[in-house]
Formats: C-alpha cells, structure tokens, sequence
C-alpha cells in the first residue's frame, strides 16, 4: 500500500536483528579459533582480530545506515526522483576503503613475512612432510643428519618405501619414515613439504599456518611451538574422493621425550 510504512519499517527492524545476532555470535565466541602455539601465530591471530574489528564495526555501521534509509526514503506515494549521487562522497569513501586496507595490510606485514621471507635458522630440525592420496608421510635424516635421495622408481608403500628413498644412497638407510610429526618444545622446525600426485595442504590451526604442497616443488616453511600439546594437520585443499579422511598430529613434546621418540625410531630401522 502506498504510503504505509509497515513493510519498512519491518524490513529495517530485520536487518537490524540480523545484524544484532551476527554480532552476538561473535561477542560469544562460540566458534573461537584455538589459541596460537607459537609467536607468529600469535601476531596472525592479532591481526585476524584487528580486521575483524575494524571490518566489522564498518558492517554494522553499513548495515544500520541501510536500516535508516529503508525507512527514510521509504514509498510514500510521491513521485520518484533520479539522483545522479555525489561524486565527492563516493570519492571520500573509496579513498576511506583504500586507507583501511593499506592500514590493515602495513599492520599485518611483520607476521606476512616472518613465514614467507624469513629463512630459518641455520640450527633448525629439519623434517621432509611428503603428501600424497590421503596420507601424510614425515622423515626425519636420521643420526648422519643427511637424507637420502629419493626416486619415484622406488616408491613402493607395501613394501615399507612410500617416499621412494634410494636404497643404494648409504644416507637414507638410517631415514626414520613415519605417519605423524613430532617435535621438541621452543625448537625451531624447518618443515619441507612435497606432493607425490596433486595439490595437497598443510594446515595446523595452532600454528596459524596453511601451505600447499605443489608437485615438482620443495616448499620449505618454518616454526618454533611454544606449547606442548597434540593437534590435527588436516589437508584443505580438494584432493580427490577421499580428502576428508587426509589427517594426521603434530606432536609437540620435552626435548627428552623428543630424543626418546627419535631413538625408538632408529631402533626400529
């Protein structure tokens, strides 16, 4: 009906109800993310939580002016009139967005390149991730320190050679080779993932890291866990029909237990 302000007046009040229980389902943290484990983490997280603020008081406020105009310039059985807007407004408010996210993305540089361009120490552990339909499978070199090299000619999973280690390469015999990562507490862990079929994904939330694992590629990451604990490495990319079963745990653990697990493994060899 024209003139009538009810279905403006309704649709205004939903928006604002949408917009009240979006930000109760945030305020409650019903879905929180698990805390960081190490002190990256720790800065990506800060910055997640900056853009979620930032972002969101700018929703609200969008959501609450789109209320009012719902409202304001509702039908009220006049003639419509055709604006052609402000430029200068439009100007001001691209140039506010531009500003938000140049902040956004200065602020968070620090956290951006500590895991992308920052090489790992020279007395990081190193530990080979290989990826493959639906496994995880870790090395470890072994007490030579050398790993050995590696050719698809050799891959063979039932025969206890999933990685195709070179049996004539002497630095491969003591290669510890095994389903899940284990690592020492504040212990820098250089973590040098490989796909053996299609793009795969290393993703600890903990860690606050996600990596592709590309074939043909030696991609090389980097942590230092602060925090002794079990937690999931799940794969996010689709990888094929069984994706969803492709998971494993990273294992933070004491140094001592760290060296007791790497003994049980060349005991084992």
């Amino acid at each position: 009906m024209h003139g009538s302000a009810a279905p403006a007046l309704l649709f205004a009040l939903l928006l604002i109800a949408l917009v009240v229980a979006t930000v109760y389902l945030f305020a409650a943290r019903r879905y929180a993310a698990p805390p960081p484990i190490t002190s990256t983490a720790a800065q990506v997280a800060h910055q997640f939580n900056l853009t979620l603020y930032v972002m969101g008081a700018v929703f609200i406020l969008a959501q609450f002016a789109l209320a009012f105009a719902v409202f304001r310039f509702r039908d009220r059985g006049q003639r419509p009139r055709f604006s052609r807007g402000n430029v200068a407004l439009e100007i001001f408010w691209m140039c506010a967005a531009f500003a938000i996210f140049i902040g956004l993305a200065i602020a968070g540089q620090h956290a951006w390149a500590e895991v992308q361009f920052t090489p790992a120490q020279p007395n990081a552990i190193q530990i080979e991730a290989t990826t493959s339909q639906f496994v995880y499978t870790f090395r470890y070199p072994g007490p030579d320190g050398k790993f050995g090299m590696l050719h698809p000619r050799f891959v063979d999973a039932p025969a206890g050679n999933p990685l195709g280690i070179d049996p004539n390469d002497p630095a491969g015999r003591d290669d510890i080779v095994v389903p899940t990562l284990t690592v020492p507490v504040n212990r820098q862990v250089e973590l040098l993932l490989r796909s053996q079929d299609v793009v795969h994904n290393f993703f600890v939330r903990e860690l606050r890291i996600q990596q592709d694992a590309v074939p043909g590629m030696l991609i090389p990451i980097h942590f230092t866990p602060t925090r002794i604990g079990k937690y999931d490495i799940v794969c996010t990319q689709l990888c094929g029909l069984g994706h969803q079963t492709m998971h494993s745990f990273l294992n933070v653990v004491s140094e001592g237990d760290y060296e007791a697990f790497l003994a049980r493994q060349e005991a084992q060899q």
